[in-house]
């Protein structure tokens, strides 16, 4: 069984291993192919259209299958990977130890955002950036920027008190546990973090940053909480709902998965605590 555990917690080996991986799916190929997926839905992903990935009920699920499908893939290369997640409620700082040189790396330069260090530097010509927003070819990061805060405990625990996961409008606009953990409304969790890293993780083109996949395991974490913490609470919309993903409605691009069949993370991990 896979268990994902805090980043904070891992071996110097578990972060050399992971790192590893990373490298090796960047060199194949295969981990560009994630960053074009996810950007060709964030940016088709709008609140008065079709939306899956996105400021919809779906954004849990589609990306809780992302990861399955990147987990997967990063255990092709290493059986003994598993995605790590950040709390940043409690690793919350530029000064954190995952943004280390022998894992993450840290912020961007101030004229352009380039990372300067750590494994996925330019200077390390293993990490060119193929999907790009603009004609850079390096990663770039502005960690703390606009001077936002990452969001504390207390502000995810009042998300996670939040009894109804969706409601109409079933998008941006919408209350509820979904869109308040997405921050459209809200104390604004993971919106905020992606801003508050800045550089590729502020764009459709997130994935670019390997820090992604730290986060969103995280906020996959958060919505398996909420599960359990309110067990008569199911996913909605259930049916009959134009331009989102009903409950036993097939995910975009898999079509083998509905939300329902992605509510229970259990089969496929754990978490560390």
């Amino acid at each position: 069984m896979t268990v994902r555990k805090n980043q904070a917690l891992l071996t110097a080996e578990e972060k050399r291993r992971f790192v590893a991986a990373l490298l090796e799916l960047k060199r194949s190929g295969r981990y560009d192919s994630f960053v074009s997926l996810h950007n060709d839905f964030i940016m088709s992903d709008t609140d008065h259209g079709e939306r899956t990935g996105h400021r919809s009920p779906s954004f849990l699920p589609w990306h809780r299958r992302l990861l399955l499908e990147f987990e997967r893939a990063l255990q092709s290369v290493d059986p003994s990977v598993a995605l790590p997640y950040w709390d940043w409620t409690a690793d919350n700082s530029p000064r954190s130890s995952l943004w280390a040189p022998d894992f993450m790396g840290g912020t961007g330069r101030s004229r352009d955002g380039q990372v300067m260090d750590g494994p996925f530097a330019a200077s390390s010509g293993n990490w060119p950036i193929n999907v790009r927003v603009d004609g850079r070819s390096f990663l770039r990061r502005s960690l703390g920027s606009g001077g936002w805060q990452l969001p504390t405990r207390a502000e995810v625990e009042s998300v996670l008190s939040i009894a109804t996961y969706d409601m109409p409008p079933w998008n941006s606009a919408s209350d509820g546990f979904r869109n308040h953990l997405e921050g459209w409304r809200g104390v604004n969790l993971h919106n905020r973090v992606h801003v508050w890293v800045g550089g590729h993780m502020a764009t459709g083109a997130s994935p670019n940053d390997p820090v992604f996949w730290l986060h969103h395991a995280y906020i996959d974490k958060l919505w398996a909480e909420w599960q359990r913490r309110h067990p008569r609470s199911g996913y909605l919309p259930t049916g009959g709902t134009p331009d989102v993903v009903d409950l036993d409605e097939t995910l975009r691009p898999w079509h083998d998965m509905t939300p329902a069949d992605l509510l229970d993370h259990t089969p496929h991990y754990t978490y560390d605590a």
